[in-house]
């Protein structure tokens, strides 16, 4: 309360003051307009003129100060002020001379007629000095209002964006930005000035531009480019050295008004994947979860923490969080909590193996729509643990579908990932057999199944990002499996945004795709993560190649051969025709993976390439392989009777 008081003071003695200013410039005026007009001599100066200017003193200046007011020369920001204050003290003076004019003739009162031009010039001047001052003084003495450490800034882009950091640059106390150039490809606007600085020229001379004027800081400020051409105005900045990339955000924000050097970012990775973000409109999908009992297997993970988030975010009757990991589901908990005490949240602990815990769960809170994140994903770790990726992956999701259909849900959403396209590695074989799995359960059951296919998350745990960060942090080296290595990027939200139009759209048996632009070579991510981060690559930071791991291919696909593309309404989603397959061999393979899943058996892999038959067994693993199942066959030959078989003893129940 006191610091608003202390504001309101400060402020109305800043308008006392400007008021007592321009009674004595207004008057000084009046004063002037004699003094000049009579050879700048005041003994030549007419008693009856001066003696009409006097009369008119009191009721010139009330007025006068009224007009000012009328015309927000009181509450009008001086320290920001534009061409719009400009104009409101033309149109003061004018309206002030108007004044005048009237009642001089009026009340025939003696007045010579130059009197008042040179009035409302003189009031002009003096009127525009109490306002513009502190402007003046700005750009007189820029250099020594700005602290020591002065930040040599270049521009990009010559627009309507630019003259708005600039001027707010120029006025910043705060802010030790010296603007040296800018840059713009419009030829026309090129060898112009902009406050005072010049458009040096286009893209192409930023590099000499910056060496020249040792430039160490750049913003892009062109909210209207597209992320492609944003990209390729990066790439360029990068390579100048020891320089800190800022870039300005959309041009929405500019139309809006909210443009200023405090919205100014720091140019991350995502900017420099040559990809609009995927923009969902969450009115269908808050119509969709509004009122519902809505389901999150692996929802402290990354992808499922984000659909806990915007699920929550969208009015949803009843929130289950189901995680096998305590730690996550605690961190989701609380922050859902925080943002949102009046949600209806349920965390409970557990895992999609579990058959019997599942069926209680959905059996207590019958939910409506379940989406399943809950996965193994790191595609190394699963190479070396193959038996746990099919018992989790993929017989976790046949029982989180079974509990589905006997529960009568609504919709069924899979989080699938590009990595079940041709798949070479246990992980992304055991994907692509969640999706069959869900085709199966899309034909033979009420509930809807739905799968949603994606690439690499940026940011999400166990990423390549955050890898190379902690690499970079170390001093290096950062590792790439191989320099040609490409993958296709998402956001996390982008890959949220997806799961739930595909959930708000989906009539059963689709496989949802995103286009995501161009695929990414991960050695330029590297490289650009190094420079973005201040180093040089080859002398402060290496990037060492470590050879592809087990299971890895060069590159992602999004769609299968067979599989073709279906538009939607939008033109960044498609839907993939589901490719048929024998469902009675599928299930009967199921069942026998699922023995020798369970039985810790190498020969799983062979049931593996049987279902999926892109999925390949190295030599080095069938040598191995061969030596495991001999030594099996010796030691545990009485247990194999022993094998879980609960896939088989529920009969009707477990098979769809």
């Amino acid at each position: 309360m006191m610091k608003l008081l202390k504001k309101w003071d400060l402020s109305f003695i800043y308008k006392v003051m400007l008021v007592l200013l321009d009674i004595i410039f207004l008057n000084t005026s009046s004063f002037m307009a004699l003094w000049i007009r009579f050879n700048m001599h005041i003994s030549e100066i007419p008693p009856e003129y001066a003696d009409s200017v006097k009369e008119l003193v009191v009721a010139n200046t009330i007025v006068t100060i009224i007009i000012f007011a009328l015309f927000r020369l009181y509450t009008s920001l001086w320290r920001f002020a534009s061409i719009k204050e400009l104009v409101y003290v033309i149109e003061a003076c004018g309206a002030s001379v108007l004044f005048n004019i009237l009642a001089y003739y009026l009340t025939y009162r003696e007045i010579y007629r130059s009197y008042f031009p040179l009035y409302v010039v003189s009031l002009f001047l003096l009127t525009c000095l109490s306002r513009f001052t502190y402007r003046l003084v700005r750009l007189l003495y820029h250099g020594n209002v700005h602290g020591r450490h002065v930040r040599n800034t270049m521009i990009i882009g010559a627009g309507e964006a630019c003259n708005v950091v600039m001027k707010e640059l120029e006025l910043s106390m705060e802010l030790d930005a010296k603007i040296c150039c800018v840059i713009d490809d419009n030829t026309r606007k090129q060898g112009t000035y902009i406050h005072g600085v010049k458009v040096v020229g286009g893209r192409d001379v930023i590099l000499k531009y910056a060496e020249k004027y040792c430039v160490n800081e750049i913003i892009v400020a062109i909210p209207s480019a597209d992320k492609r051409e944003r990209q390729k105005i990066l790439e360029i900045c990068q390579k100048v050295p020891d320089c800190e990339l800022k870039i300005l955000p959309g041009v929405y924000q500019l139309v809006n008004g909210d443009v200023c050097v405090s919205r100014l970012r720091n140019v991350e990775i995502e900017d420099l994947l040559g990809r609009e973000p995927i923009r969902i409109t969450s009115e269908k999908i808050g119509i969709y979860v509004s009122d519902k009992v809505v389901l999150v297997t692996g929802g402290g993970g990354s992808i499922g923490s984000e659909l806990c988030r915007q699920i929550a975010a969208n009015g949803v009757r009843q929130l289950i969080i189901f995680d096998i990991y305590e730690n996550n589901a605690y961190d989701i908990q609380q922050e859902l909590k925080a943002k949102w005490p009046n949600l209806d949240l349920i965390v409970l602990i557990g895992s999609v193996r579990n058959g019997r815990k599942l069926n209680s769960v959905f059996a207590r809170y019958r939910p409506d729509i379940v989406y399943h994140a809950a996965a193994h994903k790191h595609v190394p770790l699963m190479e070396d643990s193959p038996n746990e990726a099919i018992k989790n992956n993929v017989f976790g999701t046949y029982k989180v579908a079974l509990a589905a259909d006997r529960y009568k849900v609504e919709k069924f959403v899979l989080i699938s990932t590009d990595k079940a396209v041709n798949p070479t590695n246990i992980m992304g074989a055991s994907k692509r057999m969640c999706e069959m799995i869900i085709q199966v359960f899309n034909r033979r059951s009420k509930t809807e199944y739905v799968a949603v296919r994606f690439g690499n998350v940026l940011g999400s745990n166990g990423s390549v990002i955050p890898l190379f960060k902690k690499q970079i942090e170390a001093g290096g080296p950062v590792t790439v499996t191989h320099p040609d290595i490409i993958r296709y990027f998402m956001t996390i939200p982008e890959a949220v945004s997806l799961v739930l139009e595909a959930g708000a759209s989906a009539r059963g048996g689709e496989i949802f795709v995103l286009d995501m632009g161009q695929p990414v070579r991960i050695v330029d991510l590297a490289k650009n993560l190094i420079r973005l981060s201040g180093y040089t690559l080859g002398v402060d930071i290496e990037i060492q190649y470590t050879g592809l791991r087990p299971g890895e291919k060069l590159y992602e696909e999004l769609l299968m051969a067979e599989e073709g593309l279906q538009n939607t309404e939008n033109e960044k989603i498609h839907i993939g025709k589901p490719i048929e397959f024998d469902e009675e061999e599928f299930l009967k393979d199921l069942q026998d993976l699922y023995r020798e899943a369970y039985g810790e058996t190498e020969c799983m892999k062979d049931i593996v390439h049987k279902i999926i038959p892109t999925y390949h067994l190295r030599e080095a693993d069938v040598q191995r392989d061969r030596q495991l199942q001999s030594c099996w066959k010796q030691e545990f030959a009485d247990t194999r009777s022993e094998l879980p078989s609960a896939f088989l003893e529920q009969g009707s129940q477990e098979r769809i």
